[in-house]
């Protein structure tokens, strides 16, 4: 069992409002709760850019064994990370997602 998933939970409302400050800083665009999901929508210059973003993002989700919903188009990509088998949201989400996050920043 990879070791993100060991002892894993769901988080209460106070855990991931908590979370969601931690991982978005001041960023006002970051990663919001909906339907019992993290989810962030990112956006690019062109659809080359956006499958180098997915392709990075699924690698990632691939080395973590942790896969989120994604949505993409031309010049977007949307993710959606929720832990299934706690039905919620875990730490886990928010390490993947924090993970993207680092991808766009290097």
């Amino acid at each position: 069992m990879h070791p993100i998933h060991q002892n894993r939970r769901a988080l209460n409302a106070t855990e991931i409002v908590t979370q969601l400050s931690q991982l978005n800083g001041s960023e006002a665009d970051g990663w919001k709760l909906i339907d019992g999901a993290i989810e962030r929508t990112f956006r690019f210059a062109n659809y080359h850019e956006t499958m180098a973003f997915v392709n990075a993002m699924a690698w990632i989700a691939h080395r973590e064994d942790h896969h989120p919903d994604a949505a993409f188009g031309y010049n977007r990509c949307t993710l959606r990370f929720n832990t299934h088998d706690v039905n919620g949201v875990s730490v886990s989400d928010f390490h993947c997602a924090a993970a993207v996050n680092a991808l766009l920043a290097s």
